[in-house]
């Protein structure tokens, strides 16, 4: 007991002259959090909010994420906005497979999350969490921009935290 008290006090006499403490893996989350690549599929009018976020009005190089990436095998956060077809599932289960560790998802809107106004017909998916793990939800009918940023402030806590998938 007495040990803790005294490493408290050192902890607060470095505080004091501005030294920081924490372990390796707080600060390469941290630096995790504020670089994701993202990589973005879209189908039908969700994809038009997520290209508004990142144009010049919203702009979403503000927070770090203006490295969208075109290759699944340079990205770590993958943003599925708009409906998922049964003839896409294979290639959106490719484009995961080819993504490095660790990895995120957001399901951005309501077709991406339950099918939406979708969900009755034959060749849509009741979501993309049918066939990939999601971390993050936004629900909305097209979700507007700041609800985007909203849930890339979130996946930031997540990930500062230490709470994703491994492996």
């Amino acid at each position: 007991m007495a040990l803790d008290i005294e490493t408290d006090t050192d902890v607060n006499e470095l505080a004091q002259h501005n030294i920081l403490v924490t372990t390796f893996e707080k600060l390469w989350n941290w630096g995790r959090s504020w670089s994701f690549w993202p990589l973005n599929y879209g189908c039908n009018c969700c994809p038009i909010e997520v290209m508004a976020a990142g144009a010049a009005r919203f702009d979403q190089a503000r927070f770090g994420y203006e490295v969208v990436r075109a290759v699944p095998r340079q990205a770590d956060l993958l943003t599925v906005a708009g409906p998922i077809t049964l003839k896409m599932k294979p290639a959106v289960e490719r484009v995961w497979a080819q993504m490095p560790e660790p990895k995120w998802v957001i399901a951005f809107g309501n077709c991406a999350i339950s099918g939406g106004p979708f969900r009755d017909g034959y060749s849509i998916l009741p979501g993309v969490d049918s066939i990939i793990p999601v971390d993050i939800y936004i629900p909305g009918c097209p979700v507007r921009p700041e609800a985007y940023f909203h849930a890339m402030l979130e996946l930031q806590k997540k990930v500062q935290k230490g709470d994703y998938r491994r492996g």
